[in-house]
């Protein structure tokens, strides 16, 4: 078995294996990479670099999720039907 490390993810202590990448991460996770960005100690990852960032010992990973918004309809913005 790997020897385990400490990350923190969204600003939370966790332990994870040593050598695994951010994908990986995601994949424990149970987080989909369409609709998420990672910065990793502040710096924001390209999606397709996921699979290729491995983690160490004391990295700090933000993971945000993108929320999709709906329409705007009456009485929302202007008054104007639409």
């Amino acid at each position: 078995m790997a020897n385990e490390i400490q990350i923190q993810v969204n600003g939370e202590p966790r332990g994870w294996r040593d050598g695994g990448t951010v994908a990986d991460l995601l994949e424990d996770l149970v987080i989909s990479t369409e609709r998420v960005a990672v910065e990793l100690n502040l710096e924001i990852l390209d999606r397709k670099d996921f699979g290729q960032r491995s983690l160490r010992a004391g990295d700090r990973v933000e993971i945000l999720g993108f929320i999709g918004g709906g329409s705007e309809t009456k009485g929302e913005s202007d008054g104007r039907e639409r």
